[in-house]
């Protein structure tokens, strides 16, 4: 006997999942977890068990050294003032390569990146040679009295040399995408140029600035091949942080390197993870105003 099927009735065939590329999020995840966890959690891991496995005063004693904490201050401090530097010129320089048409343009644009496949040794050894009491700058700033190489002014010259990529080629892609409908609308009503950069462009430009801005912070913190050429690693003056690294597993103080590496870790990871809240609200309060 035949079926008869109405052209209302409704279907129960079961509906078919769509194709994905991937095998599924079950297999996926268990990837994922399993390659984090072999390249970045297990090592990390090993810092924190190292470092504590004499004893929470061994590892107090490394981490609070006058001569580490000195190191702190001027590694977190010059990075931190290397990534606001390069917050500020590499907007500008991004605004430059994206809004303007100018002759030497893309070798402009060619040479941002140079940072990024430069060897860091080469750059600081450049970077000293050029800062240096007889280098070409250097000894035109000498009879000023203003010296740069093997001060921490050196270490911050060279941290906003090998960070400002990072902010540029982090902003320059929203800028491209960009409206200038927006802008042209909002000088329609009135706006002067500040008002619509800080009304209009800054807000969708944030969450990237912020991206850019913690990227430039966290390679400066870590940086060490372009730094100690030009820093000069005079004790409790120009000495960074990975140095100390460095110098204590010369001596095989084992503790001392993991202590001092483990305090790195942390305030790392609180200062980026402040960041990226940043960078979460932000986004959520452009999404926010966009629907209204």
């Amino acid at each position: 006997m035949n079926t008869v099927v109405l052209s209302g009735a409704p279907s129960t065939a079961p509906l078919r999942r769509p194709r994905r590329v991937l095998p599924g999020f079950a297999p996926t995840l268990g990837f994922t977890v399993f390659y984090l966890s072999l390249i970045v959690l297990i090592p990390l891991s090993a810092v924190f068990i190292k470092a504590g496995g004499h004893g929470f005063e061994a590892f107090w004693a490394a981490a609070t050294a006058p001569r580490v904490v000195a190191s702190y201050q001027l590694s977190f401090g010059t990075s931190l003032l290397a990534a606001l530097i390069n917050l500020v010129f590499g907007l500008i320089l991004a605004w430059s390569l994206v809004r303007y048409e100018f002759p030497g343009k893309k070798l402009v644009d060619a040479l941002v990146d140079l940072p990024f496949a430069l060897p860091t040794a080469v750059a600081g050894i450049a970077l000293t040679a050029l800062y240096a009491g007889n280098g070409w700058i250097g000894s035109l700033l000498a009879p000023y009295g203003v010296k740069i190489a093997f001060t921490p002014l050196g270490i911050l010259i060279a941290l906003i040399f090998i960070g400002l990529p990072f902010v540029v080629r982090t902003v320059q892609p929203v800028l491209e995408d960009m409206e200038t409908e927006l802008e042209e609308a909002a000088a329609a009503l009135g706006a002067h140029r500040w008002q619509t950069f800080r009304l209009v462009v800054l807000p969708m430009l944030l969450p990237a600035l912020l991206t850019g801005f913690a990227l430039a912070f966290a390679r400066a913190v870590g940086e060490y091949g372009s730094v100690i050429f030009i820093a000069g690693n005079i004790p409790m003056v120009s000495e960074i942080t990975p140095l100390m690294i460095i110098a204590k597993l010369e001596q095989y103080d084992y503790v001392g390197a993991t202590s001092i590496a483990a305090v790195m870790l942390i305030f790392s990871f609180v200062l980026l993870l402040a960041i990226n809240g940043l960078q979460a609200w932000s986004s959520r309060r452009n999404g926010q105003q966009g629907k209204r």
